[in-house]
């Protein structure tokens, strides 16, 4: 094997074992906080904390962010495939379905700007 190819792939399992560890984390703090936030979600605001603070530059998880984006249908097919079985209620129930959906995704696209924004324009504040 290259060395070069070598020195890629154990650059790419060593991001996604701090992805995989973040993620482990943050459900393990939400189980002794007790608190009803998903794991990954919490996970992924103590990547937000490492990346705002500094202690983790972005740079050094894109080898394995991008990787985990290009496989994500892979995570979402089983999902799919399930709604085969629930064919009447999607006949019945699909248009409310739909809405929410539609909903929850324009919510969390609205409040991912508004939080974008509104950290940007504290790190302008902030930095010196």
């Amino acid at each position: 094997m290259n060395a070069e190819i070598l020195k890629k792939t154990l650059r790419l399992l060593a991001e996604l074992a701090v992805l995989l560890a973040l993620f482990l984390f943050g459900g393990q703090l939400t189980a002794w906080l007790a608190w009803p936030i998903p794991g990954g979600v919490m996970g992924l605001a103590l990547l937000l904390a490492l990346f705002a603070t500094g202690v983790v530059k972005p740079a050094t998880l894109q080898l394995g962010a991008k990787w985990l984006m290009a496989e994500m249908l892979l995570f979402f097919i089983p999902a799919l495939m399930s709604l085969l079985d629930y064919g009447s209620l999607l006949r019945s129930e699909g248009w409310r379905i739909l809405l929410v959906i539609a909903v929850s995704t324009l919510l969390v696209m609205v409040v991912t700007a508004v939080t974008v924004e509104l950290v940007c324009r504290w790190r302008l504040r902030h930095e010196p």
